[in-house]
């Protein structure tokens, strides 16, 4: 009898343990409804500023950008100008077109270029030129002063003169007949240039032949370009007039 009661409650122990105690697992979840893992991430805001599209300390673009480690690109008070050559073409000799740069009067407040705060440079923009080619010159006026100042590239003042090496002799001159004043200022910013170019159809020049300028052509050979001005050195280029 009490082998009985003590296999009874043994048979009751073990069922307590797998129906009362707590749910079994089936396919290794568990049985608990907990939390479930996300599944999505919602993106948050998008930003309101512009997007970086380049890597920094870019460089700087001509004309003033901005420059090494976020200085100014420029240099305040430096500048250059550019335009034809004064007394070519229609105010100067005949034989030479060039372009206009905005000249200023000659009363204007703005001081004369000393000849010592000045720099003169005359070049040819081509070493060589085939027979259908007009020679391009270019004169360069550099104010090395720290004060802008205007300059007197009249065709009297700043004399352009083209000469033939093999005869030594000079075929054209700015000097040459001008149709018009023989003054003509232009402003030079402090530390900068005013550059004025010239193009010239290989015809000559005379003074004493302005209504009839003398016949004929530049022939093949090397000229030499010289540049005079009261108080200045004689700057002085080339170049060749090829041969057919």
């Amino acid at each position: 009898m009490l082998a009985s009661v003590v296999a009874l409650l043994a048979l009751l122990a073990v069922w307590t343990v797998t129906s009362g105690g707590g749910r079994s697992s089936t396919n290794g979840k568990g049985g608990d409804k907990g939390p479930k893992p996300v599944t999505s991430i919602t993106p948050g805001p998008a930003g309101t500023g512009p997007a970086i599209s380049q890597a920094p300390g870019g460089r700087a673009e001509s004309g003033g950008g901005a420059g090494k480690n976020g200085e100014p690109g420029g240099t305040p008070g430096t500048g250059s100008a550019s335009g034809g050559v004064a007394g070519a073409g229609g105010s100067g000799a005949s034989g030479a077109t060039g372009g206009g740069a905005p000249q200023v009067p000659a009363d204007s407040p703005l001081p004369t270029c000393a000849p010592g705060g000045l720099q003169w440079e005359v070049k040819s923009v081509k070493n060589e030129y085939e027979t259908s080619e007009k020679p391009r010159l270019e004169l360069v006026a550099r104010n090395v002063s720290g004060t802008t100042c205007k300059v007197d590239l009249g065709p009297k003042q700043a004399v352009l003169t083209i000469l033939q090496a093999s005869a030594s002799k000079a075929v054209w001159s700015s000097a040459d007949c001008p149709s018009g004043a023989g003054n003509a200022f232009f402003r030079v910013p402090a530390q900068g240039e005013t550059k004025q170019s010239l193009e010239w159809d290989r015809k000559f020049s005379a003074p004493d032949q302005c209504q009839t300028p003398p016949a004929g052509a530049a022939v093949p050979d090397t000229y030499v370009v010289e540049v005079k001005s009261p108080g200045m050195p004689v700057a002085r280029t080339s170049f060749v007039l090829k041969q057919d």
